[in-house]
């Protein structure tokens, strides 16, 4: 067995997210941390919509920044 603990929770998306979107995590989650103010569906809507992010690894991301 692996030491390393399997990585779990909306962080478990992130290699996907960048293999699937070509940017590293940082770089969406420093888009969600510009959203003050906004709600968290408000965030995954403009991720969605703006930059053609699925919905579960919007939400994802912004649930795994906003918690951090």
């Amino acid at each position: 067995m692996s030491d390393t603990p399997k990585v779990k929770g909306p962080a478990s998306y992130f290699p996907s997210i960048e293999k699937t979107y070509g940017k590293p995590i940082q770089h969406w989650q420093d888009i969600v941390r510009q959203q003050q103010g906004k709600t968290h569906m408000q965030i995954v809507t403009l991720l969605k919509t703006d930059h053609g992010l699925g919905h579960g690894h919007a939400n994802a991301i912004v649930a795994a920044t906003l918690a951090g």
